[in-house]
């Protein structure tokens, strides 16, 4: 019997275990020094190339619906930067001796950063849904959070004065839009070719979240980050974290619902603004909390992106399918589209 069908049998999801195994080489050979520099390329690569294959699939037409669906963006907006506050300060009320100080300051800063951009746009196009919009949104979503996300943290955490750094509004341009901007261009040429080729753009978004996986792994095992807490300690923060996570998938599911989106445009509702970035958030954290315990305030944020990965991996691919049993029933193929 072949792998994939005992972990058919065992109803197992074979990209978790993926996962799974890439958090285990990562533990067991942590990229460091050269290895981590070819890692971090080696991702950047992966995403360069998944915006541009995103891009020479996509319409124009599509891509400028995307923006213009401005509903989507506003509801996205406000999961990110009010109900994830909301809920990290009621967390932090309510249960105040649950976690060290550092701890609940790394919650907090959790929970004002901006949304994902490669694994965000990643998992919607695993699951169907609205690729345009994710686009737009994750890409916003960091563009705004370089500005606003430090000023949330000053006045939140009773901070001043913190210097806020265009260089990653530069990173984004240049590793997302560009290539994204570069597949357009390149369209009426290779656009045909690239439809063909689905599983392909479907490798590049699954391979892009292995890398992010071990990329992150790796940098908290050189660090020495999940050592810096006994069992209990990171079983509260996990219980912190987790709770976090099925509260916004759930309330923006609920709400997606309920405001009548469309199946394609709740996808992409639940993952953009379920997601917390780590990229944006580490160099973030190293400049708000300059002179301060850096390690244990991200702790939050590294244990989070883990849980977010493993669960909207596994909820990706239960989307996925939904939609082949809607196709193989005979229903509309779920196209790509702003609503």
């Amino acid at each position: 019997m072949t792998l994939r069908r005992l972990l058919a049998q065992f109803n197992i999801d074979p990209y978790i275990v993926a996962i799974l195994a890439t958090v285990g080489v990562a533990s067991a050979i942590p990229a460091h020094g050269v290895g981590a520099t070819a890692a971090d390329a080696a991702t950047n690569v992966a995403i360069a190339l998944l915006f541009f294959l995103h891009g020479a699939r996509l319409s124009p037409q599509a891509a400028l619906a995307g923006a213009r669906h401005w509903r989507l963006h506003v509801v996205t907006f406000l999961s990110t930067f009010v109900l994830f506050p909301a809920l990290g300060l009621a967390a932090r009320a309510l249960t105040p001796g649950l976690l060290t100080p550092p701890l609940w300051t790394g919650v907090l800063l959790l929970c004002l950063l901006p949304s994902t951009v490669q694994s965000s746009i990643a998992f919607t196009s695993i699951a169907r849904g609205n690729v345009p919009a994710a686009l737009c949104y994750a890409s916003a979503s960091n563009l705004i959070g370089t500005l606003l996300t430090p000023i949330l943290a000053s006045l939140l955490l009773a901070r001043h004065g913190t210097p806020v750094s265009l260089r990653d509004m530069g990173d984004i341009v240049a590793q997302l839009l560009l290539p994204f901007a570069a597949g357009q261009a390149l369209r009426p040429w290779i656009g045909g070719w690239a439809l063909r080729h689905r599983s392909l753009v479907g490798l590049v978004d699954r391979g892009s979240i292995l890398l992010i996986v071990y990329a992150a792994f790796s940098a908290g095992m050189v660090h020495h980050i999940w050592a810096q807490l006994d069992v209990s300690g990171l079983a509260k923060l996990l219980l912190v974290d987790a709770s976090l996570l099925a509260i916004v998938l759930t309330a923006t599911s609920v709400a997606a619902r309920a405001l009548g989106f469309s199946r394609e445009d709740q996808i992409t509702i639940i993952f953009c603004g379920s997601k917390k970035s780590l990229a944006s958030g580490l160099p973030m954290a190293s400049v708000l909390f300059a002179g301060q315990s850096v390690g244990l305030i991200v702790l939050p944020l590294m244990l989070f992106h883990q849980v977010q990965l493993m669960v909207c991996a596994a909820l990706a691919r239960h989307y996925a399918s939904r939609a082949k049993g809607f196709d193989h029933g005979g229903a509309r193929h779920i196209q790509v589209a702003g609503a």
